[in-house]
Parts: structure tokens; sequence; C-alpha cells
């Protein structure tokens, strides 16, 4: 009988799991445990927001204006016919994609985008139906009003609450910052909406002179990620500060949060921005980032792949080129572990998968999606 010698099974182990795992996949280490990170699909052009369908497949967007269908094997189909033209500049393009709540029998999706509006761009927000063809009845049902943006803070995050309405985040376009204060247009708001585009008759600021009706909450800055929390049913939304100031905010109807008026962030030419970090009538982040990180993205960890990240939250970080975990406490964030520095890639956005495992979107020309599952 040969005797193995402990290298040599090191080595047998290795090579093992080198023929098990795909080639592209990458080991890292957390706190609780080793992940492998692997391709899932490639060949994207800025891949900008995921939305699963029933069948395991996602439909993904790309910033310079297409969806297009990843099956659940992870082969990327041909873009989308029926997507309406965007204004593909800077930050803006084709940006987030939803599915409707009843999607199952309705095929109905909803996505955000920058249109094109008086030599710039502006946010706006359509729901389509989703068929073999492409998209179908595409029907633009809300515009956002105020100055036009050449290319910058659109936001845009769509999140569908549990009474159907539709929570919209959007940008205060960076040049017109003092806009998020202004109540007669929409830049730095989240605006609620029916899924027609109505403007529900709860609105806080539905038949007051010199607001619009469509107004959730204001002086937001740049949204870039906005989700439910499962635990409790509410509406976060996590946005860009300048240079410092990356903010959590749990948006409450009728309030406002601050920008620029507070904040913890100083403008990018070393300039102070903000009156201070507190004042009467305007609301504190839950959570903030100095320096900034350029969150994008979120995801409430709900499954049992990665049983000691349950309940966990999730961000994508473009600028620090990683993942960052959460761990919460009721609305207080307890403690923050930053992963996949080494992966160096900017992360869009993530969204848990059918399957329990983490799916990332890598911002780049040849933009990936990484799905992300414990090593066993």
């Amino acid at each position: 009988m040969r005797t193995v010698t402990a290298p040599a099974a090191a080595l047998f182990i290795l090579l093992a799991m080198l023929v098990a795992w795909p080639a592209s996949a990458q080991v890292f280490r957390t706190q609780h445990g080793r992940i492998k990170v692997e391709t899932f699909a490639k060949g994207l052009d800025h891949p900008w927001s995921i939305a699963f369908l029933p069948d395991g497949g996602m439909l993904v967007t790309e910033r310079p204006g297409r969806i297009r269908v990843v099956t659940k094997d992870g082969a990327l189909q041909p873009p989308l016919a029926g997507v309406p033209t965007v204004f593909a500049r800077g930050q803006g393009g084709m940006l987030d994609v939803a599915l409707d709540r009843n999607f199952a029998t309705s095929k109905t999706i909803y996505f955000c985008f920058a249109e094109p509006f008086e030599g710039g761009g502006r946010t706006a927000l359509a729901r389509a139906t989703l068929d073999a063809a492409g998209l179908a009845n595409v029907k633009v049902i809300f515009r956002q009003l105020g100055p036009a943006s050449t290319g910058n803070h659109y936001g845009c995050r769509i999140v569908q609450m549990p009474d159907n309405n539709l929570l919209l985040a959007m940008g205060e376009h960076f040049s017109t910052r003092d806009e998020a204060q202004n109540l007669s247009n929409h830049l730095g708001k989240v605006v609620r909406i029916g899924p027609d585009g109505a403007v529900p008759k709860d609105n806080p600021f539905l038949g007051k002179i010199g607001a619009r009706p469509e107004i959730w909450s204001y002086g937001h800055r740049n949204p870039q990620a906005a989700a439910i929390n499962p635990a409790t049913g509410q509406y976060w939304e996590i946005e860009h500060g300048p240079r410092g100031g990356d903010e959590i905010n749990i948006p409450q109807a009728g309030k406002n949060y601050g920008w620029p008026v507070i904040g913890y962030g100083i403008d990018y030419n070393g300039a102070k921005i903000h009156e201070g970090t507190h004042k009467d009538g305007m609301e504190q982040p839950i959570y903030y980032w100095v320096p900034s990180i350029a969150p994008s993205g979120m995801a409430f960890y709900t499954g049992t792949l990665f049983p000691k990240w349950k309940g966990n939250l999730f961000v994508g970080g473009l600028v620090s080129h990683m993942l960052v975990r959460l761990e919460l406490d009721g609305d207080k964030v307890a403690k923050e572990e930053r992963l996949l520095e080494k992966l160096d890639e900017r992360i869009r956005d993530v969204r848990q998968g059918p399957d329990g495992a983490l799916y990332l979107a890598t911002d780049s020309s040849d933009g990936r999606i990484l799905r992300v599952v414990p090593v066993k």
C-alpha cells in the first residue's frame, strides 16, 4: 500500500478543488469562513441593475441603453426590443429595473433611465410588459421635473412597497444641488406613485401649495441603493456624499434629509459645503461613511446558504472596490466588515438570488455578474 505524504495529499486536494471550481473562481476569507466568487455572466457593458425572473434567470440593464435577459445558466441573450432612447452620457443611461409584485401573472416590469431632456437628461420611470419578443406596452409613468442634468446624479432606484405603490429615489443633478431643498421640483427627492403613475391620496405633500404632490421625502443627494428591510417592512435608501458623508437613511413621509444644508462631507475641491452636521427639522442618517466608499446596490440577506449572515445588509462599493457587510441591531448598524477588496472591481449592484447566493454586477465596459457562495 502506497503512503501519501502530507504535501502530496495537500496537492491532491488543491487539484481536486481546481477541477471542481470554474476557472474564473476566486476564494476570499471573511469573518465567518471562506467564500468563493465565480463569474456567472460576462460581456456586459456597465451593467447597472439585476432583477431575478421566476425561472431563475435575470434581467440586467446596461447603462448605454439596453436591457438583457441572462438565463439561469448564465447565457447572455440579445438586447430586448422596445427599449426607449436613453441619454447615455456620464452617469446617465439605462439604470434600475424591477419586477412588479404580480409579475408571474402580469409580466409587468418597471425600469428607470436618463431620458433626453433640454439638451441633457432627466430621470424617467417606465412600465412595460415583458414577452418573448421584448418589451411591449411601454409607457413612461413618471418624469422628473427640474433643471436637466448634463450627465450626473440621476439616482434612479425603484422599490415597490407592499401596498403596490412605487418609491423612486432620484439625484439632484450635481450642479444644482440646492434644488434638493426645493419642493417645487423632483431633484434630490424620493417620490411615491402608483403602478400607473397616479399620485396616492395619502402622499405627504398632496394639496400643499408650491410642492410637488409626488414627493415622499427630500434633501437627498444621489441615491444609489434602495430596498425594503424584510425584518421591519421599512424602506431603506443609500446615497453618495461628496468627499465623505455617504449615508444610509430610512426615509419617512414628508421629512427632510438635509442635503446640502447638513452632512458629513466636504466638496471635491476641499471647500466647505454644509452649515454643519445637524439642524432642527432635518433628519440624521442611521449610518454614514467618512471617507466615502461610493455605495451602490444593497440587499438584505434572508437566505440559508450563509446562515451566519442572515439579517445582514450587503452594500456594493464603486470607488472603494468592495462589498460591505453590515450587521444590524434594529435600525442601527452594529458592525461592518469589508469584503472582496482584492477582487478589485467596482460593485454596482447587489442582489440575493433565489438559490441564496449573492449576485454582484461589476461596473466596467467588460462587466460581469458575479455569484458569491460559501466554500464548503
